[in-house]
């Protein structure tokens, strides 16, 4: 896990497409062009439940043309709204091809300092797969769509073959308990960041005073044996208890770190599909409370955390949520099915560097892994493997 040395930065400059921006897609399918400021290409797939990209054609699954310029088919995942702030983010990146020296989203602090290359984005991290540069802006090597649904939609998704890369953020084991150990052994396990998963609170509750709970209490609160927010030294006031939907990996997680079972029977008053539905019950409430993820956290809006204390620690946002320790803190997966083409490959690795890693995963609030589980998850997507 995350080490407290090892806190969200703010990094080079960037646009970041999280929750409060509204922005969905950021996958421009083949034949549509990406936006001209570098943002994410238009025909990005729709915010629905149960998910699927949408505008792709089922071009995810098309052959590649490793070493013959660009690909024409479409590199699709779908699935958790953790994960998605990483792997949407780094589609927009992908798909606009910025050219090195763009001090937005391709400066020369990296681009000629870190890698000593003059290349566009995309087309830097591909060639390395055999991929031909393309050298035009918003034509990169492929094209990435990324989708919007929960981490259950995910991992079905990639193992029916319906996308390319599954995003979840709880293990493909948890979301699928009754699955066989064959069936398991067929997902492969990219962890491209990792979330502490705070407890938020409605402005109105931070700001009458509650700055921490107990895990005891926490656990009481979901089960509905603490209604009123005045049993945890709060307001004389009825606790509204949100939680995210059965099957987000979110909730598969909460329930798995917090009652050590990833099937434990809670009662939250409302759940929410996708944590940005949530974030917004959450900051319309004034009575509320929620397990979130790290992006969608607000410490001076409407969505403030508050600290949870376990066995005598207390653990706070931007202080040791990222702590090994912390038991909330859980890994977030980029799942691909059956081995990973070259394509996949080619997109985790760009994730995984240390560009991706910087921008994507602590440009979001989350936090990059530590070196030794890096060099382990680099060496999955190795060029090498693709020789």
């Amino acid at each position: 896990m995350a080490r407290d040395s090892e806190r969200p930065s703010a990094g080079v400059s960037r646009r970041k497409f999280i929750a409060t921006t509204g922005v969905i897609g950021a996958g421009a399918v083949a034949g549509c062009s990406g936006q001209s400021d570098g943002g994410g290409g238009d025909g990005g797939s729709d915010a629905t439940e149960d998910g699927g990209s949408t505008g792709s054609d089922g071009a995810g699954n098309g052959t590649e043309s490793g070493g013959s310029g660009t690909d024409t088919s479409v590199l699709t995942a779908d699935g958790s709204s953790t994960v998605f702030p990483i792997t949407n983010t780094g589609a927009s990146y992908w798909n606009s091809n910025p050219e090195a020296g763009d001090e937005d989203y391709w400066p020369e602090s990296w681009a000629s300092e870190e890698y000593d290359t003059d290349m566009r984005l995309a087309d830097f991290f591909a060639q390395e797969y055999g991929y031909e540069p393309t050298g035009e802006r918003s034509n990169p090597p492929f094209r990435a769509s990324v989708a919007l649904s929960h981490s259950g939609t995910g991992i079905e998704g990639v193992m029916e073959e319906r996308v390319d890369i599954g995003d979840a953020s709880a293990s493909a084991e948890a979301e699928l308990s009754d699955a066989d150990q064959d069936t398991l052994d067929n997902f492969v396990d990219h962890v491209v960041g990792v979330d502490g998963q705070p407890i938020v609170v409605s402005r109105e509750i931070a700001d009458a005073g509650v700055e921490r709970i107990t895990l005891e209490e926490l656990k009481g609160i979901y089960r509905q044996e603490i209604t009123n927010w005045s049993e945890v030294g709060g307001p004389d006031r009825e606790i509204l208890a949100l939680g995210r939907a059965e099957g987000s990996g979110t909730d598969t997680a909460f329930r798995q770190n917090v009652y050590g079972d990833p099937e434990a029977s809670i009662s939250p008053d409302q759940r929410y599909g996708q944590n940005q539905q949530l974030q917004q019950a959450v900051s319309q409430a004034d009575n509320a409370i929620a397990y979130i993820a790290l992006a969608f956290v607000e410490p001076d809006g409407a969505t403030p955390p508050i600290g949870l204390e376990i066995d005598g620690t207390l653990y706070e946002y931007g202080e040791n949520l990222g702590a090994q320790e912390y038991p909330l803190s859980r890994d977030l997966h980029a799942y691909t099915w059956q081995d990973t083409s070259r394509k996949e490959a080619a997109f985790v690795n760009f994730l995984l560097s240390d560009f991706g890693q910087e921008v994507f995963v602590r440009g979001n609030d989350y936090f990059a892994l530590p070196d030794d589980r890096l060099q382990t998850q680099r060496e999955k997507v190795a060029p090498s493997n693709y020789e």
